[in-house]
């Protein structure tokens, strides 16, 4: 159990056969937020920001700021059509500066976290909200149409995808796996 973040009995993850679609779909996304955060948890700036597989840009940091756009990005811009909230760690002259600007610097870290939470804070709120029959509803995408369904599936993928690196970033780190 050493190498290990808890104890499974205080594993704030929860696996409790929800009732209904929504309720599925918002463990599956919480459960891999938290295991994210119990990812990037006890580390400094410096380990945060370590690139662990060179010459991968990716950091556990540079996820953090990753998933933070993308929250931003499928629950703001694209599900209530918020387009003129700013994009959060991109650059025109740069399509990776959520990765390339995670920095060992506790100020950008901050503001990852910070960021971060903020979103999944305003994402949760908006899926307080959201009725069970309205996952079918299709919004305006590129020049297409998505359903608030197939987002949710495409943002717990991205939370999922991600939690695998994240493993295998804090393994080089400091030898802490699974879970």
């Amino acid at each position: 159990m050493s190498d290990m973040w808890v104890d499974p009995a205080d594993d704030p993850r929860t696996f409790g056969n929800p009732k209904g679609e929504k309720a599925t779909l918002r463990e599956y996304l919480g459960n891999y937020r938290l295991t994210l955060e119990m990812k990037c948890g006890g580390l400094d700036a410096e380990q945060l920001a370590r690139r662990s597989v060179p010459p991968s840009t990716l950091s556990l940091l540079g996820l953090v700021r990753h998933l933070a756009q993308v929250e931003n990005h499928w629950f703001q811009r694209v599900l209530q059509g918020r387009v003129d909230r700013p994009r959060l760690f991109k650059r025109d002259d740069d399509r990776d500066a959520d990765l390339n600007g995670a920095i060992a610097d506790p100020a950008v870290v901050e503001e990852a976290f910070v960021a971060w939470k903020a979103e999944i804070a305003a994402a949760d709120e908006w899926l307080d909200a959201l009725d069970e029959g309205d996952l079918g509803r299709e919004v305006p995408f590129d020049e297409d149409t998505v359903s608030v369904r197939d987002v949710l599936v495409h943002v717990i993928e991205e939370y999922a995808r991600h939690a695998g690196h994240a493993d295998l970033l804090r393994e080089c780190i400091d030898g802490r796996t699974g879970q």
